[in-house]
């Protein structure tokens, strides 16, 4: 496939032509649900275990049960079981940094992300998920000064097609995470990336609050979701649920991530907007506890029960 050359003066936010034929079908009232999922916090040995385990919590999603090197069968097996039990296998995580300025650090982050969208693509899940990583020579994932300039963005351009490239996959998609000091950190820029990348196997994971990098965001959080759901929803892969508070006793903003139910992130417009995508998974992460997780699944499903979405 022939790409184009990325354009940095094109205005951002516009509907493109790598948009055309994709539309929204939102579902009816009837018919309106999200599969959520999360960590188990337990040990199965199978995969009637692992489905046994999923279904206890009521979730209808799941994060990748097994790791990159599975053998053939293994993978097979589980591949199998989602789909006899309407289990939706979310995302293969492949946290790495793919942009370090550590050359070894940097090859290394590469095959660990090759070998991981593979075994996305073998078991079927929604996506392989990664962060753009950083140029921060001390923290992986950190801020830096080089993560929000066009040498970087063109560098995470080069190296997710070298990733999509390498594996080729047919069943799934490879994505990246928003983070706020590194591409994509907004709706808009996640939309550059797109066209940029202009790979059909690249896809969205939304994760609002890796986004919210401000108090006016902050306290419009709906528009946020609303914008990002109407330029990126067609490529959306998977989501996280977490949620974020600004904190009051600071003179210097600081937004800090929390469980959901316990902060400010528009939950029912972020399940509204999921709702009219089909069978896109919201996962849970960053809690500490089964407890945690279920009070912030309770949270959800409350949130769904006045919207009518089935959780």
């Amino acid at each position: 496939m022939k790409r184009r050359k990325f354009n940095h003066l094109a205005a951002s936010g516009m509907v493109t032509p790598f948009l055309a034929g994709f539309q929204l079908s939102p579902s009816t009232s009837a018919d309106r649900y999200v599969r959520l999922g999360g960590p188990l916090f337990a040990e199965y040995s199978g995969p009637n275990e692992w489905v046994s385990i999923v279904k206890a919590r009521q979730y209808r999603a799941a994060y990748c049960p097994v790791q990159p090197g599975a053998d053939d069968a293994t993978i097979k097996a589980y591949r199998q079981a989602a789909l006899d039990n309407d289990i939706v296998i979310a995302e293969v995580g492949a946290w790495s940094n793919i942009i370090s300025v550590d050359d070894e650090e940097r090859k290394k982050a590469i095959d660990k992300c090759v070998k991981s969208l593979a075994l996305a693509d073998q078991i079927g899940a929604n996506c392989c998920v990664n962060i753009s990583g950083s140029r921060n020579p001390d923290y992986w994932a950190g801020p830096h000064r080089d993560n929000l300039t066009d040498d970087t963005f063109d560098l995470i351009v080069e190296t997710t097609r070298k990733i999509i490239d390498a594996v080729k996959p047919t069943q799934t998609y490879f994505a990246l995470e928003p983070m706020p000091w590194a591409y994509p950190d907004s709706p808009d820029n996640y939309l550059r990336l797109v066209e940029a990348i202009d790979d059909p196997r690249f896809g969205v994971h939304m994760d609002p609050v890796n986004m919210v990098v401000s108090p006016q965001i902050y306290y419009r959080t709906g528009d946020l979701i609303k914008r990002g759901f109407k330029i990126l929803g067609p490529h959306i892969r998977s989501c996280h649920a977490k949620d974020i508070i600004l904190k009051q006793d600071t003179y210097s903003p600081q937004l800090e991530e929390c469980q959901p139910g316990l902060g400010n992130l528009d939950y029912d417009v972020f399940l509204q907007e999921i709702a009219r995508l089909k069978d896109i998974p919201l996962m849970m992460e960053h809690l500490k506890t089964a407890e945690e997780y279920a009070a912030a699944a309770r949270y959800i499903r409350s949130v769904g029960q006045r919207n009518n979405i089935k959780i």
